[in-house]
């Protein structure tokens, strides 16, 4: 058996895996629940990529030598590659209290622990295995992103500040830009998004730029930046809603429409899309054409009360004669039913009850929507328009009044479509 097994491993190092694997094979069959041969033919499997095969004889080899943290690592390794985490994550733990010296256990459990959600534990391991091998850039790397995910920030810059030739890593300089953002250098973040972008322009990295232009609204740079980006990824879904919310921001709403429907039409059901959408379209309901599939959507997805009220919202921006009235009462009726809190359904619904001349009517919306938002100058200007139709012109004085005050703070303050963008970029990502 000896010489047939190393045999056996002979064929193996000169890369004949398939005479390797027979005679590993035929002397299991012959001579069951030995570790060697069992160990053997499951690392056999792991080199071709054949996990779930090796899984089994990695099992077997743990259980018949269970001292063997080289057998718990391997079974641990194997467990990874199936992406059953909380088995590598036991079988690692063995193998590290058996031998706590191993670099490559303590990488894998690292990786085990971060891909099982718990990053504060995967660091504490990258730490260890860093301490092995403190000049390996890659662990360093390793290490300082899991530190990112468990919020430690600073201790994620310290992590990588001994590697050398930083500025030649694209990895470590993206990586360098996220904790630069979080400690509060936004220049210093832009500088190093920009270099990981020059040293590899992937998919990732251009976005990662793009977006630090938009997330402080420098907007030009973002432009140039997102529509580069789209330009080399067109099928970047990311890359295209950030170049639609730049648009947005800088008040190119029908530009940014169009771009909103078109992520629409490559996900119908994503409703982050159609949101923006019906942002688009309340604001400009009479130039978008893109706006007759925000009210198909409501039509079809019903109890949505922010769609539903931008899709009527468009359909009272609508020029002519002849809105769809009764759809537009229904979808606003329908998300005052679903959401009675929402102030801009109330306030719809009394642009739309004054508009066929209700004015006594309008009033219980308007009042309910500005109890809901007091700062919405365009309500109580609304509401003080009715109150002044129905001969109350004290209460019309009154949101006369509040809407000027409200109207001032608005034009004092950062416009809201720029604060808008921070919600944004959220939901890009």
């Amino acid at each position: 058996m000896e010489s047939q097994f190393q045999a056996a491993m002979a064929a193996q190092d000169r890369g004949d895996l398939k005479k390797a694997e027979s005679m590993l094979v035929t002397l299991r069959r012959q001579h069951p629940g030995i570790f060697a041969l069992d160990e053997s033919l499951g690392l056999l499997y792991v080199a071709c990529e054949r996990f779930a095969e090796a899984l089994p004889l990695l099992q077997a080899a743990a259980r018949e030598d269970s001292s063997s943290d080289i057998a718990h690592a391997n079974l641990g390794a194997d467990y990874l590659k199936l992406g059953k985490n909380a088995e590598a994550v036991r079988e690692l733990q063995i193998a590290a209290r058996l031998n706590p010296a191993n670099g490559e256990t303590q990488l894998n459990l690292g990786h085990a622990l971060a891909s099982s959600g718990k990053p504060a534990e995967a660091a504490e391991v990258f730490g260890k295995a860093v301490a092995l091998q403190p000049a390996n850039a890659d662990l360093r790397y390793d290490w300082a992103a899991v530190l990112m995910d468990a919020e430690k920030v600073d201790q994620a810059a310290q992590a990588l500040a001994p590697v050398s030739n930083q500025e030649t890593m694209p990895q470590v300089q993206a990586l360098l830009g996220e904790i630069a953002e979080k400690q509060g250098r936004f220049l210093e973040a832009a500088q190093h998004f920009q270099q990981a972008a020059r040293l590899d322009p992937s998919e990732t990295n251009l976005y990662l730029l793009s977006a630090e232009y938009l997330k402080h609204w420098t907007f030009d740079p973002a432009l140039k930046s997102f529509e580069y980006g789209v330009a080399q990824y067109p099928s970047s879904q990311r890359l295209l809603l950030g170049l639609g919310i730049t648009r947005y921001a800088m008040s190119q709403v029908p530009a940014a429409a169009s771009i909103f429907a078109q992520l629409m039409d490559a996900d119908p059901e994503n409703t982050t899309y159609v949101e923006l959408l019906g942002r688009s379209c309340s604001l400009f309901p009479d130039t978008i054409k893109e706006c007759v599939k925000l009210i198909a959507f409501a039509e079809k997805h019903p109890k949505n009360a922010l769609i539903d009220t931008y899709a009527a919202a468009s359909i009272l921006g609508e020029s002519g004669d002849t809105p769809n009235l009764p759809l537009a009462v229904r979808l606003l009726d329908g998300a005052i039913a679903t959401d009675p809190k929402l102030p801009e359904a109330h306030y719809q619904k009394g642009l739309l009850l004054q508009y066929q001349d209700e004015w006594r009517e309008s009033i219980p919306e308007f009042e309910t929507s500005v109890a809901l938002k007091p700062e919405s100058s365009r309500a109580h200007y609304h509401l003080a328009l009715a109150y002044a139709r129905v001969g109350n012109r004290e209460k019309a004085k009154e949101q006369f009044a509040m809407q000027k005050k409200y109207r001032e703070q608005e034009k004092e303050g950062i416009d809201s479509r720029f604060n808008e963008v921070q919600m944004f970029v959220v939901a890009a990502n």
